[in-house]
């Protein structure tokens, strides 16, 4: 089919309508010479991670210990330099958000040695990383009777997936390295369907079997030795809003849900008051804004079903 070039030429035309709008509307760009995160070299300091915290599974194999050692310090070489980069690039946002300064006045202030600070900070936690996440690959092979192997659940396991970047996100969240953590969590939940924000806090031998649809908020707090399956919602009551109508923030609004206890398909958790106690187990399709005590079992009464004939 041939081009139409009359066509073309209201293009523009168009164009100029575009730009104006950026004008019109100043919430939704970004436009200056103040750089934010870039979403690629996040995404990219996260597949790193996995690398050196389940070194041989994914983009190096036929590592071993007598070259691993090499392996890992060029990674965390350029960890170094990318997560610099990019915190310093979040801080400065930050500062620019909370204070209002143009960015071009903050020559002053030095972000990237900022950013290289809480990279450093960081890093130093991978050691407490994959120790928490050994325990979680053996609570898979010990709660699905399905999983053969290790190796299996680190290759094949969406909720170990979610819970390795939740970790990692986690530990940046500690740190208040602002946006970064969210954009790990939102990758994570583009890729697995199970979104944890960083800001939970969530114990050892935390298992999500099969995974897609859970949900687990800000100020859930999750104690060792919890399982919970699809669909489940860690969530929040409706948000308390102060005089002038705006949300009251950095309030416990997500349930603490205490150890041992398995939590299954589509139950529904809400409340920042809600506790449910240790050794617990809460049915299918439950959903709850009380607290429960220890060594309970919550379910619905089996439904009534009903049979006919098909036309």
């Amino acid at each position: 089919m041939a081009t139409d070039f009359r066509q073309k030429e209201r293009l523009p035309e168009l164009t100029d309508r575009i730009v104006e709008t950026y004008h019109e509307i100043g919430t939704i760009h970004h436009l200056g010479h103040c750089p934010l995160p870039s979403q690629d070299a996040v995404i990219e300091a996260a597949q790193e991670l996995k690398d050196v915290i389940f070194p041989g599974y994914s983009r190096r194999q036929n590592l071993h210990m007598s070259n691993v050692t090499y392996h890992v310090g060029n990674i965390i070489d350029s960890l170094h330099d990318i997560l610099t980069v990019q915190i310093g690039r979040a801080l400065r946002h930050q500062h620019v958000q909370q204070h209002g300064a143009d960015c071009e006045k903050l020559q002053q202030i030095d972000f990237e040695a900022e950013g290289q600070k809480k990279t450093i900070q960081f890093l130093e936690t991978i050691p407490e990383i994959r120790r928490a996440l050994a325990t979680d690959v053996q609570a898979a092979l010990d709660g699905d009777p399905a999983a053969t192997c290790f190796d299996e659940i680190i290759f094949c396991y969406p909720g170990l997936e979610a819970i390795t970047v939740y970790r990692l996100a986690h530990q940046l969240y500690r740190l208040n390295v602002p946006i970064i953590p969210r954009m790990l969590s939102e990758w994570a939940h583009s890729q697995t369907g199970i979104d944890i924000h960083p800001g939970a806090t969530i114990g050892h031998s935390f298992f999500i079997d099969h995974g897609t649809g859970v949900v687990i908020g800000e100020t859930c707090e999750i104690a060792e030795n919890v399982k919970v399956y699809q669909g489940v919602t860690l969530g929040a009551l409706s948000f308390p809003k102060d005089s002038e109508g705006r949300i009251i923030r950095e309030q416990k609004r997500h349930p603490t849900i205490e150890r041992g206890v398995v939590i299954y398909a589509n139950a529904t958790i809400l409340g920042g008051d809600t506790v449910i106690g240790h050794d617990s187990v809460i049915g299918a399709s439950v959903s709850l804004m009380k607290s429960v005590l220890p060594n309970t079992i919550v379910t619905i009464e089996k439904p009534s079903l009903r049979f006919r004939e098909a036309s």
